[in-house]
This record gives structure tokens, C-alpha cells and sequence, in this order.
């Protein structure tokens, strides 16, 4: 079982590329997950191992059983929120599409990542069955086929082509049975959704069209029907987070959106068309958010180079 403490993890030579972590125990703040909804430019594949989890995704929000396998398209931002943290066991990768996009018509296969781009974010639920244990050992795979790239590169200064090869065939082995999965209908999770999840959707929904807007409990309430209280209340028990928490969140997403493609918009016109107030608000929620300031992010997302091919 890996307990990861907060500073335990160690960056890899591959990490722009593929991450993978294989039956994570408890919540963490610094590898992949946080108390606050996430998101990032790379897709994931994560399944439940063990533990009861509540996991939302942008306005939708998911009661996950062991053997769910949920296929993220990474801009979304989503939360997991586990009923027990001590029991709360997954597995996951990271993954860049731009590491596998040159190759998949080269291999017959274009739309090998349509499952993470037309499914919506979609959960697979196997009950733990034989492509359930599949996706779980092929990941298990994964992450140590990195170990071991990553502690010859470190002992080399070189990246083996031969290690390297063979982690791209196994992982193009997984996301050949995870395209299959997805097309099996019976696999599909769907909702069942009370009238609480209902309001809590649409007030998220609402908030994803309108977040680079001045918003208010009271602008919400009235262009909902509903009372601002009962907003702010059913909001908080159904994600665990405040309306202007999520407001946040969702504007911090499309900062760093900004900030990494948009580069010639200025630091200005990036938080004013992103709902902040000021840009001392906008520096130290970003600074605080991410731990470094805007324009020292943008010059480290214009500086990343990998490996990719």
C-alpha cells in the first residue's frame, strides 16, 4: 500500500508525458489530488480499488463503488471526496494527449482517445470483473516500467529507448481495452439523481457559464428561482465547497488556460476577463493557489520541454 506523505513523491523524467501511481491510500495534497477541485492539460484514467468515494466533476457528481474506472478529460475540474479517507484506495495515470496523438494514425487507430473526448467524462463500472482487474494491473505495470525509466536516466543522464518503447506498447495496450470498455453500454454508470444533486448541478452549470461575471448568492438565487440561502446550503452539502469557492476554482482553471496558450495577452487583460477584481487579488490567489506567482508560471510552462517521442 503507498501512504504518500505530503513531499514524498519525486519528480520523474517522463512526468510532462505519463504519471502513474498504483493503490494510493488516503488524500494528498501534493501529487495529484487536493481539498480543492483540480484540473489539468493532461487526461487520466483512475479506478477505485478499495473505499466508498463521492467524486464530482464539474456540475455532475458521482457515488463511486470499487472496480468504477473514471475516463477524465482533464480541463474539467473535478473533486474527489472520500467517506472514509483511511479506506479511500485507487489507482491512476496522467497522461498527455500531445505524447500519443502523432502515432495513433500511424497505428490504424485515430480515435483511440475518444473515450476521453466525446464520452463527457464518462465512469465504467466492472464490479471488479476481469476488464476491472485488467486496467488495475496494466497500471501497476506502468508505474514501475517508470521507476525504473526514471532511475537509469538518473544513473545515465540518458533515456533508454528500449524501456521507453516497451511502456508506450503496454500503455497503448490499455487504452485499446479501455476503447473497448467504453463501448460496451452495459458499462456505462448512470445517474440517479436526487432533487438536491439536481439544484447543486444546475448551480454549478450556471456557475461554469457565468464565473468571469461579477456573481452573487443573490444572482444566482434569482436567475435560479430559488432562495439564497437554500443555494449556498444545498451547494455546500452536496460538494462539500462553498459557491465561491467553485466560482474560484473556476476561474483559476481558465487563468492558467491563459496564461499557458494566450500568450499575448497581458497579466491585465487576463484577470479582468477572468471575473477578478484587481490584480493584487488576482496575484495573491494565484500565488496562494498554486505557490508561485502568474508570470513565474507562464515562464515555467514556456520553459518545460520532455521527451515525448
Amino acid at each position: 500500500m503507498n501512504k504518500w506523505a505530503v513531499d514524498s513523491y519525486q519528480p520523474k523524467v517522463l512526468d510532462e508525458s505519463i504519471l502513474a501511481f498504483h493503490r494510493l491510500q488516503g488524500l494528498n495534497t501534493r501529487i495529484t489530488e487536493s481539498n480543492q477541485f483540480e484540473s489539468h492539460s493532461t487526461y487520466e484514467i483512475f479506478i477505485l480499488e478499495e473505499g466508498d468515494c463521492k467524486y464530482y466533476i464539474q456540475n455532475q457528481v458521482y457515488d463511486l463503488q470499487p472496480g468504477d474506472i473514471l475516463l477524465l478529460d482533464g480541463l474539467t475540474l473535478h473533486k474527489s471526496s472520500p467517506i472514509s479517507p483511511d479506506t479511500y484506495v485507487r489507482s491512476m495515470v496522467h497522461f498527455s494527449p500531445a505524447w500519443l496523438e502523432r502515432m495513433l494514425p500511424t497505428l490504424g487507430m485515430p480515435n483511440l482517445l475518444d473515450p476521453f473526448q466525446r464520452l463527457n467524462n464518462c465512469i465504467l463500472r466492472t464490479g471488479f470483473d476481469a476488464s476491472g482487474q485488467y486496467v488495475a494491473e496494466k497500471i501497476k505495470w506502468i508505474a514501475k516500467q517508470l521507476e525504473m525509466i526514471d532511475q537509469e536516466f538518473q544513473c545515465t543522464g540518458r533515456m533508454n529507448a528500449l524501456l521507453k518503447t516497451e511502456l508506450k506498447i503496454e500503455f497503448f495496450q490499455l487504452l485499446m481495452k479501455i476503447y473497448k470498455m467504453s463501448k460496451c453500454e452495459h458499462l456505462l454508470v448512470e445517474q440517479k439523481k436526487t432533487e438536491k444533486k439536481r439544484h447543486a448541478e444546475n448551480i454549478a452549470s450556471w456557475i461554469n457559464q457565468h464565473y468571469c461575471e461579477k456573481i452573487s448568492l443573490e444572482r444566482i438565487a434569482a436567475e435560479l428561482n430559488l432562495n439564497k440561502y437554500y443555494v449556498s446550503h444545498v451547494f455546500k452539502e452536496v460538494t462539500g465547497y462553498t459557491v465561491m469557492q467553485y466560482v474560484m476554482e473556476c476561474r483559476l482553471i481558465q487563468v492558467k488556460y491563459l496564461l499557458e496558450v494566450k500568450l499575448d495577452q497581458s497579466l491585465e487583460e487576463i484577470f479582468l476577463s477572468t471575473g477578478f477584481e484587481s490584480a493584487a487579488h488576482f496575484s495573491r490567489f494565484f500565488k496562494e493557489r498554486i505557490g508561485m506567482t502568474p508570470t513565474s508560471y507562464r515562464k515555467m510552462k514556456g520553459k518545460q520541454t520532455s521527451f515525448n517521442y
